[in-house]
């Protein structure tokens, strides 16, 4: 294995993202002989994954013989092989980014944001640009300091509303206290299946489903989880419910309701077959494209003045959209 000599480095234009002087060559040493590619990168970089390395031969980052090659394809010793270092997205800084942000609040230490449908709030697998981390960091590059960026509690992708923000380190932590000893309220408007008579409380543990690794589930292993409901309206097949939490479990909402036969309007991932409805509502119902769960009221003491601070924002557009549908659609049941 050697470095690339500065000739070597005028003779490809490589990837922008990897500095030329990273580039590594490596001549096939005869015990890889009959080896897949990736086999032979395995046993030649012992310090990458299988699984990192087949992502670079995929992205065209590893070439045999001056020319992009497949994993499969075998090698037999002396051949060249050059590989182009790519770090994961994981591993990089994360990007500051111009995306719009509908600010509630803002002062020193506190940002308070309305999250738009779609937004996800943190980078991760196939979402490592376009966040609200990379939004904030373009908002307040100082957020750059402080871990997470400063975010302290989050929203699914596809739950719009209120989520708070810390500017600093102290009132991150603040923050988190308030979280832990559950004096920060949250409430949610959510619109489920079927009807519901009256209000009331889950109170079931909340950990990752045992069979289904994106999902969680109500199981006796998993974290303490409280969540309270009233019905706000109530319309043949579906409800619209306010929902309250004392704990911030991933997914708490979708899986609680779930957990009561009662699951979000267009939530995917927890509905499971088919739920009756009246023929009036049905398509309104099963075609709304995300979950109808939107963070309307949040509240929490200031983590330097120490005030009660209490912030409402009203649903999105699409949620007051699907309210007027199934309205109108109901009212010549309702005159029947």
């Amino acid at each position: 294995m050697w470095r690339m000599t500065e000739p070597e480095k005028n003779l490809r234009d490589y990837n922008a993202n990897t500095p030329a002087d990273d580039v590594i060559h490596f001549v096939v040493p005869s015990d890889c002989a009959g080896l897949r590619l990736d086999q032979a990168l395995a046993k030649l970089l012992p310090e990458y994954s299988r699984s990192r390395l087949q992502e670079w031969v995929a992205q065209q980052q590893v070439l045999l013989e001056g020319a992009p090659a497949l994993s499969k394809a075998k090698v037999w010793g002396g051949e060249k092989l050059e590989v182009l270092p790519q770090m994961h997205p994981a591993e990089q800084p994360y990007l500051a980014e111009d995306i719009p942000l509908d600010i509630v609040y803002e002062d020193d230490t506190l940002l308070v944001i309305n999250k738009p449908v779609g937004l996800v709030v943190h980078p991760g697998s196939g979402n490592w640009q376009g966040t609200l981390l990379n939004a904030l960091l373009h908002h307040a590059p100082q957020l750059a300091e402080v871990p997470r960026a400063g975010i302290v509690h989050r929203l699914d992708k596809d739950t719009s509303g209120l989520l708070v923000v810390a500017k600093t380190l102290v009132a991150q932590t603040h923050l988190v206290r308030q979280l832990q000893a559950r004096s920060v309220k949250r409430e949610y408007i959510a619109l489920v299946h079927g009807e519901l008579r009256h209000g009331g409380y889950v109170d079931e543990p909340i950990g990752r489903h045992p069979s289904q690794r994106v999902k969680m589930a109500v199981i006796e292993t998993g974290k303490p989880a409280l969540t309270h409901y009233k019905i706000e309206a109530a319309f043949p097949s579906c409800t619209l419910l306010r929902c309250s939490l004392e704990t911030g479990r991933t997914h708490q909402i979708r899986v609680h309701l779930t957990y009561l036969k009662h699951p979000l309007v267009g939530d995917s991932v927890y509905r499971s077959g088919a739920q009756k409805c009246v023929m009036e509502l049905r398509d309104l119902l099963t075609q709304f494209p995300r979950q109808a769960l939107h963070a309307t009221q949040l509240a929490l003491d200031h983590p330097v003045s120490g005030e009660r601070m209490e912030w409402q924002v009203a649903m999105p557009e699409d949620m007051r959209r699907l309210l007027q549908q199934i309205r109108a659609a109901i009212t010549p049941l309702s005159q029947a």
